[in-house]
């Protein structure tokens, strides 16, 4: 059974659907802790850039730089008092087309579940999303700050993308306008076509894909607690091929032996007659 880990109450006209926060996704890479080389963890302090005096903690003010090293300070009061005021409100402000929504302003996900009364007035949002192909735009005050998000109806329920703000996500154009014109080679052209299409799936399975440097982090500890050592291979080293088309024609190649070796290992063998 999935644990809440808080719950609202998603609001729009004088509808109030009382909900439940779920963890859509978290972080399972593999983490390092610093150590000294006697194997013990080590203690950070806090120093004073300038005067290199150790201060604790509590010591420490808030500070907004204004300016190249130049900062206005806040008590720990001050900011509390400029934060929103928490709620477990999330106001829906309009609804907007489903294509409205930017994966790149995705920060995080939520699955949202009803809460207790909630379940007709969550399947009614859930089907007119749906339907109307539309996201709920809303405001909601968490850890101090307004946050904007989406909501859209998710298999038969509801999920909640905290968003960045517009000045928070960079212009593409920044990017794009790095890139040379060049007028492109019909024969590559459509060798680029037929390698993608090669490697065409009709839909993607998350499940084919995992975490490598985990697992081989994961393996050589173990390796480790049994008092064994870890070998360290030289990477290999990729062939350099700078004609295009060539590169194009020998992945193409190896696409294609790839698809016909696992179609192979896939296919049942037929039994010899006796």
């Amino acid at each position: 059974m999935p644990r809440a880990t808080t719950s609202g109450t998603l609001t729009f006209g004088l509808v109030s659907v009382p909900v439940k926060f779920y963890t859509a996704c978290s972080d399972e890479s593999i983490g390092f802790k610093m150590i000294t080389p006697k194997g013990n963890k080590i203690k950070q302090q806090i120093v004073d850039a300038v005067t290199g005096e150790v201060v604790t903690r509590e010591e420490c003010l808030k500070g907004y730089e204004h300016a190249k090293d130049q900062f206005v300070t806040f008590t720990a009061d001050e900011v509390k008092a400029l934060e929103a005021d928490k709620t477990d409100l999330i106001d829906i402000i309009e609804f907007v087309p489903l294509a409205s929504l930017n994966l790149t302003a995705v920060e995080k996900s939520y699955y949202l579940g009803p809460d207790k009364g909630g379940d007709k007035g969550y399947t009614l949002l859930s089907q007119a999303l749906d339907t109307e192909d539309k996201v709920a735009v809303g405001k909601w005050a968490a850890r101090g700050k307004e946050q904007l998000v989406f909501i859209r109806s998710y298999q038969g329920g509801l999920i909640l993308h905290q968003m960045y703000y517009a000045n928070e996500v960079r212009s593409f154009d920044e990017v794009r306008d790095t890139v040379a014109k060049l007028s492109l080679d019909k024969r590559e052209q459509d060798l680029a076509k037929q390698l993608v299409a090669q490697l065409s799936s009709d839909e993607f399975d998350s499940g084919k894909y995992r975490d490598e440097f985990s697992t081989r982090v994961y393996e050589a500890a173990q390796k480790k607690l049994a008092g064994g050592e870890v070998t360290i291979q030289p990477a290999a080293k990729r062939a350099t091929i700078v004609d295009m088309a060539e590169a194009l024609a020998k992945s193409l190649d190896a696409a294609k032996a790839a698809k016909s070796d696992k179609k192979a290992a896939t296919t049942p063998k037929k039994r010899k007659a006796s």
